[in-house]
């Protein structure tokens, strides 16, 4: 059962060489949700394998064209291949306005219906399915593009069936399904017998979440509460805190504090400027304050598994 994230790109506003900027697929139990379309994310699609035929739902982060460059081309080809299921699209409301004038310029009409969802500045739940919720949380980034993080949770599962013991109490078929929604059981004669007899846990929900780009607040640590992957951008080392500060950015250590006061599973860093050629200055500072770190490159992937009952 997947819960799978994707990395497209871990570079900030410049690309370089080997970063392209910021880009996310999500796959969750085979839904897959894009995070984020900078330029060339469509090549970076084709490039890793991604499916993106399958992405039904786009969440941009906020306005600056190194988080929504690459999704005109995207939703233009999608277009030509003749696609016919909808596409949701969440983001600041002004998104609208940019696409309406590109496809009224060029006289486009697609081949699909996109269904825009316009973003608050406050948590909400955007999406929601039988199995997986996503949700919406404001960050702090520059007054001219107001950033959100985004939250994907599974849902709680039921209760796994022993087999072996539903057998033994020939419990019938029709009340499995109470069973495993954690009820006990009460045979012909009257005893009953205890759901944890009959049943194992369900793994617990897995989850993930999103921040880019804000500037550091010990409260934002509420949103990611103990989640089990937490991207956070490290745009700068401490040696540059200053520009992190007026740019309203991020450096790894903050991230890393955030992460430890969020109490996090795991933290992965990316949105790398493009003057740090490697990230290992960054993932030194950060792992020093919270040491399940990690630093991201395009192309990797990386896994939520389901933790050990």
């Amino acid at each position: 059962m997947k819960f799978e994230l994707t990395v497209l790109g871990c570079g900030s506003a410049v690309p370089t060489s080997v970063r392209n900027s910021a880009a996310q697929v999500l796959n969750v139990l085979e839904r897959h949700f894009l995070i984020d379309c900078a330029e060339a994310t469509q090549l970076q699609l084709r490039r890793f394998h991604i499916p993106y035929t399958k992405i039904n739902h786009i969440f941009i982060s906020h306005l600056h064209g190194d988080h929504f460059l690459g999704l005109f081309g995207l939703l233009s080809t999608l277009s030509l291949q003749n696609r016919k299921g909808e596409i949701h699209l969440y983001a600041d409301e002004r998104l609208k306005k940019i696409l309406d004038f590109q496809f009224g310029i060029m006289n486009m009409k697609l081949s699909y219906t996109l269904v825009f969802h316009a973003l608050s500045r406050k948590q909400e739940l955007l999406y929601e399915d039988d199995l997986l919720t996503v949700e919406s949380f404001p960050l702090k980034h520059r007054y001219d593009a107001p950033a959100s993080g985004f939250l994907f949770r599974e849902k709680e599962r039921l209760r796994t069936i022993r087999r072996d013991m539903v057998d033994a109490w020939e419990v019938p078929i029709a009340f499995m399904q109470n069973i495993k929604r954690g009820e006990d059981f009460v045979t012909k004669d009257g005893r009953v017998v205890a759901n944890r007899q009959l049943t194992l846990p369900a793994p617990a929900p897995r989850s993930y979440a999103y921040m880019s780009d804000t500037v550091y607040r010990e409260e934002f640590a509420e949103y990611v509460r103990g989640v089990d992957l937490l991207y956070h951008e490290a745009t700068y080392g401490r040696g540059f805190a200053h520009l992190a500060k007026e740019t309203f950015h991020s450096t790894a250590e903050q991230a890393a504090m955030l992460a430890k006061k969020a109490d996090v599973g795991k933290l992965l860093l990316g949105h790398f400027s493009s003057r740090y050629p490697t990230s290992e200055l960054l993932l030194d500072e950060a792992i020093a304050i919270f040491s399940n770190t990690f630093v991201c490159h395009d192309g990797d992937v990386f896994d939520v598994p389901y933790k050990k009952i």
